[in-house]
């Protein structure tokens, strides 16, 4: 399977190094940690969904694994994705802890949650917690292009992934295209916008002619740009609403629609105002 393409099934994407990650995973951020959380993963694994994505800074990491063993699913069926908080000074030390909370004894990506301090200084840490087996993949969120770059000169290994604030209306050409230049996968997380796409009049009028709804057409949207998603939901009937993004296809047209309401401009950051 070529580096970069998504599976024939599509289901995954090859990562550069070699790991597949799942198109569809469920996000939790803002999600307590407890029964709120443990119930979400569970449905989520029983509805098929096989990619949770979790944080050190999100605190939940503890019942995303008691979710996990709860469901039966088997670990290696599970893709596992956390987060380090650059807050803190070490990527091992970090990962070590966030694998004793999740209960594993390894992730399967390992992310710098955000440049804070500078992008270049935690990348030989998560090349280390690579190097010791903790997680099989490491990469990025919220980097810009510039930001990339640089983490790309200074490792010994470019970043798998970066995670990215990522919808039509935030439709980043410029740092997609960076992403591919590096071969490094893009992943969209708030492509609904927390909800407030999903009223939108054109992302609506689409969602009708293609028989879907709004979440469905704006997670579809991501896929057939070749970008994973990892929506957030706690409601049983959403995160099953969400999953329902494989067996249909947006025309060309619903897609230069969709992009069309781009409000970036094309850019190739990360982010319009960082919080770091």
């Amino acid at each position: 399977m070529t580096v970069g393409a998504v599976t024939a099934d599509g289901r995954a994407r090859v990562l550069a190094d070699g790991n597949q990650l799942p198109m569809l995973g469920l996000g939790v951020w803002q999600v307590p940690n407890g029964p709120t959380c443990v119930n979400a993963v569970r449905w989520a694994l029983e509805l098929g969904y096989r990619h949770i994505d979790t944080a050190q800074a999100y605190g939940n990491e503890e019942s995303v694994g008691r979710a996990l063993r709860d469901s039966g699913v088997p670990r290696e069926d599970v893709f596992i994705t956390t987060k380090f908080y650059p807050a803190r000074r070490d990527p091992v030390a970090e990962a070590e802890q966030s694998l004793r909370r999740l209960g594993v004894d390894q992730v399967d990506l390992y992310l710098i949650h955000w440049p804070q301090r500078g992008p270049t200084w935690a990348w030989p840490g998560m090349e280390r917690a690579r190097e010791r087996g903790l997680t099989r993949s490491i990469g990025v969120s919220n980097f810009s292009a510039a930001e990339l770059d640089q983490v790309v000169a200074v490792g010994t290994i470019a970043p798998a992934v970066n995670q990215v604030q990522l919808s039509p209306f935030w439709y980043r050409r410029g740092l997609l295209q960076a992403c591919e230049r590096l071969n490094v996968a893009a992943e969209a997380y708030s492509s609904l916008g927390t909800g407030h796409h999903l009223g939108d009049k054109k992302v609506r009028e689409i969602a009708q002619r293609a028989g879907r709804t709004p979440a469905q057409v704006l997670l579809r949207w991501c896929l057939q740009h070749g970008v994973p998603v990892i929506p957030k939901s706690v409601h049983r009937e959403r995160i099953e609403e969400n999953a329902q993004i494989f067996d249909f296809t947006l025309s060309a047209a619903d897609m230069a629609e969709l992009d069309a309401l781009d409000k970036t401009r094309g850019t190739d950051s990360a982010q319009e105002r960082g919080w770091w």
